[in-house]
């Protein structure tokens, strides 16, 4: 049997078909696939063909084949709409979709000023910063990586703050700033890194929606400037106008 059907590998148009018909399906949809001999005979293909679409939708996180039990559907959970605008709250945007937020310190540092970031904080290059590490999840499901910097003469004791309280906004209010707005904030998307996909707990090769952003004091002063990494199918970012 030719393995191109109108230019296109038949697998893939297999692959389509399935993921097609889990989509139709819909969350209340079978939980397992029918067997291949029954999904070969459904497409016009040889069980081959079957098993090669089922392993690319199985590396998609699609589907989940289990020795001599079959394959199943990975149900995905609904996405999270996460307003994005002046007052953007982690804790408050989760707890709108009724989710259990939380924040967790995966890393922090001391470090100098590059260019980029002394200029999105206001410093001369190399001025001291605290660079602080977080896993923010909703109910016990990652949904971002963020690295944020923070002028470490004005927090230096933010790292323990936020080890303390989960919350960025708790820590600084540990510092005394009780308020805050965002100025500016950029989005582009990019392949998920090393690091960033053990702490998701996602597929090598996912898309994060990647966001950088500042915050300023009531004053008009930069107190922080964060690069958080969304993983594209846990998380809608949505504009507030």
């Amino acid at each position: 049997m030719d393995d191109t059907a109108d230019g296109i590998a038949r697998w893939r148009k297999v692959a389509d078909e399935i993921r097609a018909m889990i989509g139709a399906a819909g969350a209340g949809g079978p939980d397992k696939l029918p067997v291949e001999t029954e999904l070969a005979a459904r497409f016009g293909v040889n069980r081959h063909t079957v098993r090669r679409a089922i392993a690319a939708l199985a590396a998609e996180g699609l589907l989940r084949p289990e020795r001599g039990r079959g394959t199943f559907v990975e149900r995905r959970p609904e996405r999270i709409v996460y307003p994005v605008g002046a007052r953007t709250r982690f804790t408050q945007n989760v707890s709108q979709n009724a989710r259990q937020a939380a924040g967790r310190l995966i890393g922090s540092s001391r470090e100098s000023a590059d260019r980029h970031v002394a200029g999105r904080l206001q410093l001369a290059p190399g001025a001291a910063l605290v660079r602080l590490e977080s896993l923010n999840v909703a109910d016990g499901v990652p949904l971002s990586v963020a690295t944020s910097w923070f002028p470490a003469e004005r927090f230096p004791r933010i790292v323990a703050a936020y080890a303390e309280t989960g919350s960025i906004t708790k820590a600084l209010a540990a510092h005394g700033v009780e308020d805050y707005r965002r100025r500016s904030t950029r989005i582009t998307a990019e392949r998920v890194s090393h690091d960033d996909a053990e702490h998701l707990g996602c597929a090598a090769d996912a898309i994060v929606i990647v966001s950088e952003s500042a915050n300023y004091d009531a004053d008009g002063v930069p107190i922080q400037f964060s690069r958080s990494r969304f993983l594209a199918d846990r998380v809608e970012l949505v504009f507030d106008s």
